[in-house]
């Protein structure tokens, strides 16, 4: 049987391709990215196609007051704000007239991967504003396992929080983290099951009301309450996506 092109009708296969190898993990030349359970492949889709189409893009669930996007990245690095180390890389960023919105993406890895919280000494420093707080005390509650998410990799939240506060800065804009996710229902042969996607939802609720009132603005959708926002070519789009990918 033939593969399917990893990319739908209308994403850049070269743009893509520049972003990925820009940022680092080697997606495309290890295979990952064409791997049945790839996340990468999925938002680079869902997200790419719109780089050309920014005015396209179907508002994202509890960021309309951010206006309409201006420009669309695959792959953004949201610099911390010291030189040297390892910076977080977004899957996207939606820059609008006033808001830097960093999109993370999630497919399998809620029901996958093993969560951990570790932060360095560097992450202590006082260099992130009187207005992260809260996703400063998250991140200590991870750290000493006062708190713990069976799904959620609030570590990883929680460090893309402090890169895009700085990135807002830098850019002036409003930061907003947006947290994308699909809700697969099979792994293989393996079903997830729905106490599995409602212990994942109540996890994204309980991260958003921790942190709420902070610099960092935090706002999460499911794939498909998102794409059912689409219109116009936007809705075919988002009708392929669903098709290849099934979020």
């Amino acid at each position: 049987m033939t593969s399917p092109p990893p990319f739908l009708p209308g994403v850049s296969e070269a743009y893509v391709r520049e972003r990925l190898n820009q940022a680092g993990g080697d997606e495309l030349g290890s295979g990952k990215f064409s791997h049945p359970e790839s996340s990468a492949a999925l938002a680079a889709n869902a997200l790419g196609w719109f780089v050309g189409h920014p005015t396209l893009l179907p508002p994202l669930p509890d960021t309309e007051a951010a206006g309409a996007a201006e420009r669309i990245e695959l792959e953004y690095c949201a610099r911390f704000p010291w030189t040297g180390g390892t910076h977080p890389w977004l899957d996207a960023a939606i820059i609008t007239a006033t808001h830097l919105i960093g999109v993370e993406s999630k497919r399998f890895e809620p029901f996958r991967d093993a969560k951990k919280s570790t932060f360095s000494s560097a992450y202590d420093r006082p260099v992130w504003g009187d207005r992260m707080g809260r996703y400063g005390i998250v991140r200590v509650a991870l750290q000493s396992r006062a708190l713990r998410y069976v799904h959620l990799d609030g570590a990883q939240l929680i460090k893309h929080a402090y890169g895009l506060v700085t990135e807002g800065r830098r850019l002036r804009r409003q930061p907003v983290l947006f947290y994308l996710y699909a809700e697969p229902r099979m792994r293989g042969d393996c079903p997830i099951s729905e106490e599995d996607h409602q212990r994942h939802r109540r996890e994204i609720a309980d991260f958003g009301a921790r942190v709420a009132g902070d610099e960092v603005a935090f706002a999460a959708s499911s794939y498909r309450a998102w794409l059912s926002r689409a219109g116009g070519d936007a809705r075919a789009h988002a009708m392929a996506l669903i098709a290849r990918f099934n979020p």
